[in-house]
Protein backbone atom coordinates (compact mmCIF):
# COMPACT_ATOMS: atom_id res chain seq x y z
CA UNK A 1 0.00 0.00 0.00
CA UNK A 2 1.12 3.51 -0.80
CA UNK A 3 2.17 5.03 2.58
CA UNK A 4 0.74 8.41 1.65
CA UNK A 5 -2.64 6.88 0.77
CA UNK A 6 -2.62 4.86 3.98
CA UNK A 7 -1.96 8.00 6.02
CA UNK A 8 -4.74 9.84 4.18
CA UNK A 9 -7.21 7.02 4.77
CA UNK A 10 -6.39 6.71 8.46
CA UNK A 11 -6.61 10.47 9.04
CA UNK A 12 -9.93 10.76 7.21
CA UNK A 13 -11.42 7.79 9.07
CA UNK A 14 -10.45 9.36 12.39
CA UNK A 15 -11.85 12.73 11.34
CA UNK A 16 -15.28 11.34 10.43
CA UNK A 17 -15.55 8.69 13.16
CA UNK A 18 -18.30 10.39 15.14
CA UNK A 19 -20.17 11.17 11.92
CA UNK A 20 -19.81 7.51 10.92
CA UNK A 21 -21.31 6.35 14.23
CA UNK A 22 -24.21 8.76 13.87
CA UNK A 23 -24.89 7.55 10.33
CA UNK A 24 -24.80 3.97 11.61
CA UNK A 25 -27.32 4.81 14.32
CA UNK A 26 -29.66 6.31 11.74
CA UNK A 27 -29.46 3.59 9.10
CA UNK A 28 -29.37 0.84 11.73
CA UNK A 29 -32.86 1.79 12.89
CA UNK A 30 -34.43 1.64 9.41
CA UNK A 31 -36.17 -1.68 8.85
CA UNK A 32 -35.03 -3.32 5.61
CA UNK A 33 -36.22 -6.92 5.26
CA UNK A 34 -35.12 -8.66 2.09
CA UNK A 35 -37.48 -7.59 -0.67
CA UNK A 36 -38.54 -4.44 1.19
CA UNK A 37 -35.39 -2.32 1.20
CA UNK A 38 -37.06 0.79 -0.18
CA UNK A 39 -36.84 2.92 2.96
CA UNK A 40 -33.10 2.35 3.34
CA UNK A 41 -32.54 2.83 -0.38
CA UNK A 42 -34.31 6.19 -0.31
CA UNK A 43 -32.32 7.34 2.72
CA UNK A 44 -28.98 6.28 1.20
CA UNK A 45 -29.75 7.94 -2.15
CA UNK A 46 -30.68 11.20 -0.44
CA UNK A 47 -27.62 11.06 1.82
CA UNK A 48 -25.32 10.64 -1.18
CA UNK A 49 -26.92 13.61 -2.92
CA UNK A 50 -26.44 15.70 0.24
CA UNK A 51 -22.72 14.85 0.10
CA UNK A 52 -22.53 16.25 -3.43
CA UNK A 53 -23.18 13.19 -5.61
CA UNK A 54 -24.79 14.23 -8.89
CA UNK A 55 -25.21 10.82 -10.55
CA UNK A 56 -27.34 8.74 -8.16
CA UNK A 57 -30.18 6.44 -9.21
CA UNK A 58 -32.35 3.77 -7.61
CA UNK A 59 -33.06 0.94 -10.04
CA UNK A 60 -35.93 -1.55 -10.26
CA UNK A 61 -34.25 -3.90 -7.77
CA UNK A 62 -33.89 -1.03 -5.24
CA UNK A 63 -30.14 -0.82 -5.77
CA UNK A 64 -28.77 2.64 -5.06
CA UNK A 65 -26.17 3.28 -7.78
CA UNK A 66 -23.73 6.19 -7.48
CA UNK A 67 -21.32 6.88 -10.34
CA UNK A 68 -17.92 8.35 -9.50
CA UNK A 69 -15.92 9.46 -12.50
CA UNK A 70 -16.66 9.40 -16.19
CA UNK A 71 -19.47 7.20 -17.53
CA UNK A 72 -17.70 7.10 -20.90
CA UNK A 73 -14.89 4.94 -19.47
CA UNK A 74 -14.95 1.44 -21.03
CA UNK A 75 -15.11 -0.44 -17.73
CA UNK A 76 -16.69 -0.34 -14.28
CA UNK A 77 -15.01 -1.01 -10.91
CA UNK A 78 -17.84 -1.73 -8.47
CA UNK A 79 -17.79 -1.33 -4.69
CA UNK A 80 -20.93 -2.55 -2.94
CA UNK A 81 -22.58 -3.30 0.39
CA UNK A 82 -26.07 -4.68 0.84
CA UNK A 83 -28.95 -2.84 2.49
CA UNK A 84 -31.21 -5.78 3.46
CA UNK A 85 -31.24 -7.60 6.80
CA UNK A 86 -32.60 -11.03 7.68
CA UNK A 87 -35.35 -9.79 10.00
CA UNK A 88 -38.93 -9.04 8.85
CA UNK A 89 -39.33 -5.76 10.76
CA UNK A 90 -40.60 -2.98 8.53
CA UNK A 91 -40.79 -0.45 11.37
CA UNK A 92 -37.95 0.97 13.42
CA UNK A 93 -35.38 -1.59 14.51
CA UNK A 94 -34.32 -1.58 18.17
CA UNK A 95 -30.83 -0.16 18.64
CA UNK A 96 -28.81 0.29 21.80
CA UNK A 97 -25.20 0.85 22.70
CA UNK A 98 -22.72 1.05 25.50
CA UNK A 99 -19.26 2.57 25.65
CA UNK A 100 -17.68 -0.11 23.45
CA UNK A 101 -20.41 -1.73 21.34
CA UNK A 102 -23.55 -1.02 19.34
CA UNK A 103 -26.36 -3.57 19.25
CA UNK A 104 -29.18 -4.03 16.72
CA UNK A 105 -30.55 -6.68 14.37
CA UNK A 106 -28.43 -6.52 11.23
CA UNK A 107 -26.07 -3.89 12.65
CA UNK A 108 -23.02 -5.77 11.42
CA UNK A 109 -24.54 -7.72 8.55
CA UNK A 110 -24.41 -5.51 6.69
CA UNK A 111 -25.32 -2.07 8.03
CA UNK A 112 -21.92 -1.15 9.46
CA UNK A 113 -20.13 -2.27 6.29
CA UNK A 114 -22.58 -0.15 4.29
CA UNK A 115 -21.59 2.83 6.43
CA UNK A 116 -17.87 2.21 5.78
CA UNK A 117 -18.62 2.26 2.05
CA UNK A 118 -20.67 5.45 2.28
CA UNK A 119 -18.05 7.29 4.31
CA UNK A 120 -15.29 6.25 1.90
CA UNK A 121 -17.51 7.57 -0.90
CA UNK A 122 -17.81 10.85 1.01
CA UNK A 123 -14.04 11.30 0.70
CA UNK A 124 -14.26 10.83 -3.07
CA UNK A 125 -17.14 13.30 -3.34
CA UNK A 126 -15.19 15.82 -1.29
CA UNK A 127 -11.89 15.55 -3.17
CA UNK A 128 -13.00 14.50 -6.69
CA UNK A 129 -9.72 12.73 -7.55
CA UNK A 130 -8.82 11.66 -11.07
CA UNK A 131 -9.66 7.99 -11.59
CA UNK A 132 -8.25 5.31 -13.89
CA UNK A 133 -11.73 3.87 -14.50
CA UNK A 134 -15.37 4.57 -13.75
CA UNK A 135 -15.96 3.69 -10.08
CA UNK A 136 -19.49 2.63 -9.20
CA UNK A 137 -20.69 2.62 -5.58
CA UNK A 138 -23.74 0.43 -4.97
CA UNK A 139 -25.96 -0.06 -1.93
CA UNK A 140 -27.52 -3.24 -3.23
CA UNK A 141 -30.64 -5.19 -2.34
CA UNK A 142 -31.49 -8.86 -1.97
CA UNK A 143 -28.30 -10.38 -0.55
CA UNK A 144 -29.84 -12.27 2.34
CA UNK A 145 -31.70 -15.60 2.23
CA UNK A 146 -34.16 -15.97 -0.61
CA UNK A 147 -33.24 -12.58 -1.98
CA UNK A 148 -31.05 -14.78 -4.21
CA UNK A 149 -28.55 -11.95 -4.79
CA UNK A 150 -31.26 -10.11 -6.73
CA UNK A 151 -29.59 -6.72 -6.51
CA UNK A 152 -26.18 -7.80 -7.77
CA UNK A 153 -27.72 -9.92 -10.53
CA UNK A 154 -29.63 -6.83 -11.68
CA UNK A 155 -26.50 -4.73 -11.47
CA UNK A 156 -24.44 -7.13 -13.59
CA UNK A 157 -27.25 -7.59 -16.09
CA UNK A 158 -27.98 -3.88 -16.59
CA UNK A 159 -24.45 -2.42 -16.40
CA UNK A 160 -23.95 0.14 -19.15
CA UNK A 161 -20.33 -0.97 -19.55
CA UNK A 162 -18.53 -4.21 -18.63
CA UNK A 163 -17.87 -4.67 -14.92
CA UNK A 164 -14.14 -5.34 -14.64
CA UNK A 165 -14.06 -6.06 -10.91
CA UNK A 166 -16.37 -6.06 -7.89
CA UNK A 167 -15.49 -5.61 -4.23
CA UNK A 168 -18.31 -6.28 -1.80
CA UNK A 169 -18.05 -5.10 1.80
CA UNK A 170 -19.63 -7.60 4.17
CA UNK A 171 -18.80 -9.49 7.39
CA UNK A 172 -15.93 -9.17 9.84
CA UNK A 173 -12.21 -8.44 9.95
CA UNK A 174 -9.95 -9.94 8.67
CA UNK A 175 -11.96 -12.14 6.30
CA UNK A 176 -11.61 -11.89 2.53
CA UNK A 177 -13.94 -14.13 0.54
CA UNK A 178 -12.06 -15.35 -2.52
CA UNK A 179 -14.19 -18.34 -3.53
CA UNK A 180 -17.94 -18.43 -4.07
CA UNK A 181 -20.09 -21.05 -2.36
CA UNK A 182 -23.02 -21.65 -4.69
CA UNK A 183 -26.36 -23.10 -3.69
CA UNK A 184 -29.51 -24.71 -5.07
CA UNK A 185 -32.56 -24.30 -2.84
CA UNK A 186 -35.83 -26.18 -3.12
CA UNK A 187 -39.29 -26.67 -1.71
CA UNK A 188 -40.38 -30.32 -1.78
CA UNK A 189 -44.12 -30.85 -1.25
CA UNK A 190 -45.99 -34.12 -0.63
CA UNK A 191 -49.75 -34.55 -0.98
CA UNK A 192 -51.75 -37.61 0.11
CA UNK A 193 -55.41 -38.27 0.87
CA UNK A 194 -54.94 -38.21 4.65
CA UNK A 195 -57.62 -39.18 7.14
CA UNK A 196 -58.46 -40.02 10.76
CA UNK A 197 -55.57 -41.32 12.83
CA UNK A 198 -57.66 -44.28 14.16
CA UNK A 199 -60.31 -45.01 11.57
CA UNK A 200 -57.98 -44.59 8.58
CA UNK A 201 -54.76 -45.85 10.09
CA UNK A 202 -52.55 -47.33 7.41
CA UNK A 203 -53.27 -44.82 4.64
CA UNK A 204 -50.25 -42.78 3.50
CA UNK A 205 -49.18 -39.96 5.81
CA UNK A 206 -47.61 -37.00 3.97
CA UNK A 207 -45.25 -36.24 6.85
CA UNK A 208 -44.00 -39.82 7.02
CA UNK A 209 -43.51 -39.95 3.24
CA UNK A 210 -41.68 -36.63 3.23
CA UNK A 211 -39.46 -37.91 6.04
CA UNK A 212 -38.44 -40.84 3.87
CA UNK A 213 -37.55 -38.46 1.05
CA UNK A 214 -35.48 -36.33 3.45
CA UNK A 215 -33.57 -39.38 4.70
CA UNK A 216 -32.98 -40.53 1.14
CA UNK A 217 -31.71 -37.06 0.24
CA UNK A 218 -29.11 -37.22 3.01
CA UNK A 219 -28.08 -40.69 1.77
CA UNK A 220 -27.41 -39.47 -1.77
CA UNK A 221 -23.73 -39.93 -2.69
CA UNK A 222 -22.05 -36.55 -2.78
CA UNK A 223 -19.25 -35.69 -5.20
CA UNK A 224 -15.69 -35.56 -3.92
CA UNK A 225 -14.28 -33.04 -6.42
CA UNK A 226 -15.30 -30.14 -4.15
CA UNK A 227 -16.91 -29.79 -0.76
CA UNK A 228 -20.65 -30.29 -1.20
CA UNK A 229 -23.24 -30.18 1.58
CA UNK A 230 -26.98 -30.72 1.97
CA UNK A 231 -29.39 -29.35 4.52
CA UNK A 232 -33.09 -29.43 5.35
CA UNK A 233 -33.84 -26.20 7.15
CA UNK A 234 -37.62 -26.19 7.57
CA UNK A 235 -40.39 -28.83 7.66
CA UNK A 236 -44.10 -28.02 7.74
CA UNK A 237 -47.23 -30.12 7.49
CA UNK A 238 -50.23 -31.73 9.09
CA UNK A 239 -53.12 -30.21 11.01
CA UNK A 240 -53.84 -31.99 14.33
CA UNK A 241 -52.41 -34.79 16.42
CA UNK A 242 -55.28 -37.11 15.50
CA UNK A 243 -55.20 -36.48 11.75
CA UNK A 244 -53.16 -38.36 9.17
CA UNK A 245 -51.35 -35.53 7.40
CA UNK A 246 -52.41 -34.91 3.82
CA UNK A 247 -49.84 -32.15 3.18
CA UNK A 248 -46.20 -31.73 4.12
CA UNK A 249 -43.32 -29.74 2.71
CA UNK A 250 -39.70 -28.91 3.43
CA UNK A 251 -37.15 -26.32 2.41
CA UNK A 252 -33.75 -27.76 1.59
CA UNK A 253 -30.53 -26.88 -0.17
CA UNK A 254 -27.26 -28.10 -1.61
CA UNK A 255 -24.13 -25.97 -1.34
CA UNK A 256 -20.81 -26.33 -3.11
CA UNK A 257 -17.86 -24.34 -4.40
CA UNK A 258 -18.29 -26.25 -7.69
CA UNK A 259 -21.04 -25.51 -10.18
CA UNK A 260 -20.64 -29.01 -11.64
CA UNK A 261 -21.20 -30.58 -8.22
CA UNK A 262 -24.36 -28.53 -7.73
CA UNK A 263 -25.69 -29.72 -11.08
CA UNK A 264 -24.88 -33.32 -10.18
CA UNK A 265 -26.79 -33.11 -6.90
CA UNK A 266 -29.69 -31.35 -8.59
CA UNK A 267 -30.05 -34.25 -11.01
CA UNK A 268 -29.85 -36.82 -8.23
CA UNK A 269 -32.49 -35.05 -6.14
CA UNK A 270 -34.85 -34.69 -9.10
CA UNK A 271 -34.50 -38.40 -9.85
CA UNK A 272 -35.24 -39.18 -6.20
CA UNK A 273 -38.37 -37.05 -6.24
CA UNK A 274 -39.49 -38.53 -9.58
CA UNK A 275 -39.28 -42.04 -8.14
CA UNK A 276 -41.34 -41.01 -5.13
CA UNK A 277 -43.90 -39.27 -7.32
CA UNK A 278 -44.26 -42.42 -9.44
CA UNK A 279 -46.19 -44.07 -6.60
CA UNK A 280 -49.93 -43.91 -7.08
CA UNK A 281 -50.77 -43.11 -3.47
CA UNK A 282 -49.12 -39.68 -3.26
CA UNK A 283 -48.06 -36.66 -5.29
CA UNK A 284 -44.62 -35.12 -4.88
CA UNK A 285 -43.52 -31.78 -6.27
CA UNK A 286 -40.14 -30.06 -6.31
CA UNK A 287 -39.73 -26.31 -6.91
CA UNK A 288 -36.51 -24.30 -7.09
CA UNK A 289 -36.84 -21.34 -4.73
CA UNK A 290 -33.26 -20.09 -4.73
CA UNK A 291 -30.16 -20.15 -6.91
CA UNK A 292 -26.74 -18.78 -6.06
CA UNK A 293 -24.00 -19.54 -8.59
CA UNK A 294 -20.55 -20.81 -7.69
CA UNK A 295 -17.24 -19.55 -9.09
CA UNK A 296 -16.90 -19.70 -12.87
CA UNK A 297 -13.94 -19.24 -15.20
CA UNK A 298 -12.11 -16.31 -13.60
CA UNK A 299 -8.60 -15.19 -14.51
CA UNK A 300 -6.43 -16.44 -11.66
CA UNK A 301 -3.94 -13.60 -12.04
CA UNK A 302 -6.67 -10.94 -11.99
CA UNK A 303 -8.28 -12.51 -8.93
CA UNK A 304 -4.90 -12.65 -7.18
CA UNK A 305 -4.30 -8.96 -7.86
CA UNK A 306 -7.66 -8.01 -6.40
CA UNK A 307 -7.13 -10.28 -3.40
CA UNK A 308 -3.67 -8.86 -2.78
CA UNK A 309 -5.14 -5.36 -2.71
CA UNK A 310 -7.48 -6.46 0.10
CA UNK A 311 -4.70 -8.24 1.96
CA UNK A 312 -2.50 -5.13 1.80
CA UNK A 313 -5.29 -2.82 3.01
CA UNK A 314 -6.05 -5.03 6.00
CA UNK A 315 -2.35 -5.32 6.85
CA UNK A 316 -1.85 -1.55 6.53
CA UNK A 317 -4.80 -0.61 8.75
CA UNK A 318 -5.06 -3.47 11.23
CA UNK A 319 -1.53 -4.85 11.19
CA UNK A 320 -2.81 -8.39 10.66
CA UNK A 321 -2.89 -10.96 7.90
CA UNK A 322 -6.13 -11.41 5.99
CA UNK A 323 -7.92 -14.75 6.26
CA UNK A 324 -9.09 -16.12 2.91
CA UNK A 325 -12.39 -18.00 3.08
CA UNK A 326 -15.14 -19.46 0.92
CA UNK A 327 -18.64 -18.09 1.41
CA UNK A 328 -21.91 -17.13 -0.25
CA UNK A 329 -21.93 -13.37 -0.86
CA UNK A 330 -22.68 -10.78 -3.52
CA UNK A 331 -19.30 -11.68 -5.03
CA UNK A 332 -20.85 -14.98 -6.22
CA UNK A 333 -22.53 -13.29 -9.17
CA UNK A 334 -19.50 -11.67 -10.84
CA UNK A 335 -17.31 -14.68 -10.02
CA UNK A 336 -19.81 -16.96 -11.78
CA UNK A 337 -19.56 -14.69 -14.85
CA UNK A 338 -15.77 -14.75 -14.93
CA UNK A 339 -15.36 -11.29 -13.37
CA UNK A 340 -12.75 -10.93 -10.59
CA UNK A 341 -14.50 -10.30 -7.28
CA UNK A 342 -13.95 -10.45 -3.54
CA UNK A 343 -15.93 -9.78 -0.39
CA UNK A 344 -14.13 -8.01 2.44
CA UNK A 345 -15.07 -7.70 6.10
CA UNK A 346 -14.80 -4.12 7.38
CA UNK A 347 -15.95 -4.30 11.01
CA UNK A 348 -15.45 -6.32 14.19
CA UNK A 349 -18.47 -7.80 15.92
CA UNK A 350 -20.48 -10.92 16.53
CA UNK A 351 -23.78 -12.82 16.63
CA UNK A 352 -24.83 -12.12 13.03
CA UNK A 353 -28.38 -13.16 12.05
CA UNK A 354 -29.55 -12.82 15.65
CA UNK A 355 -31.38 -9.96 17.33
CA UNK A 356 -28.42 -9.62 19.68
CA UNK A 357 -25.95 -8.81 16.90
CA UNK A 358 -23.28 -6.29 17.87
CA UNK A 359 -20.34 -4.40 16.43
CA UNK A 360 -17.38 -2.83 18.15
CA UNK A 361 -17.74 0.88 17.62
CA UNK A 362 -13.99 1.54 17.40
CA UNK A 363 -13.73 -0.89 14.47
CA UNK A 364 -15.90 1.38 12.33
CA UNK A 365 -12.99 3.80 12.05
CA UNK A 366 -10.71 1.01 10.84
CA UNK A 367 -13.39 -0.16 8.42
CA UNK A 368 -13.72 3.26 6.83
CA UNK A 369 -9.95 3.34 6.35
CA UNK A 370 -9.92 -0.11 4.73
CA UNK A 371 -12.84 0.74 2.43
CA UNK A 372 -11.19 4.00 1.40
CA UNK A 373 -7.84 2.35 0.69
CA UNK A 374 -9.54 -0.24 -1.52
CA UNK A 375 -11.28 2.47 -3.52
CA UNK A 376 -8.14 4.63 -3.71
CA UNK A 377 -6.51 1.90 -5.81
CA UNK A 378 -8.25 3.60 -8.74
CA UNK A 379 -6.98 7.10 -7.96
CA UNK A 380 -4.47 8.43 -10.47
CA UNK A 381 -1.73 10.37 -8.71
CA UNK A 382 -0.76 13.77 -10.07
CA UNK A 383 2.70 13.79 -11.55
Amino acid sequence: MNPRETCTALEFAQEVHEESLELLRTIGRIGAPTGDEGRRAEFVANWLREQGATDVTVDEARNVVCILGNRSEPGRAVFSAHTDVVFPDTGELPLSEDEENMYAPGIGDDTACLVTLLMATKWFLRHRPKLDTCVVVVANSGEEGLGNLKGTKQLMREATAPVTELTALDAHFPEVVTEAVGSMRYRISVHTQGGHSWKNWGVPNAIERLSRIVCAMYDLPRPTEARTTCNVGLIEGGTTVNSIASEASCLCEFRSTSEACLQEMDEKLRNLVARADARDDMEVRIDVIGRRPATGDVSESAERRLTRRCDDAIQAVLGMRARHVSSSTDANVPLSLGVPAVCVGTIAGGLPHTRDEWIRKASLEQGVAVALLLMMAHVVEDE
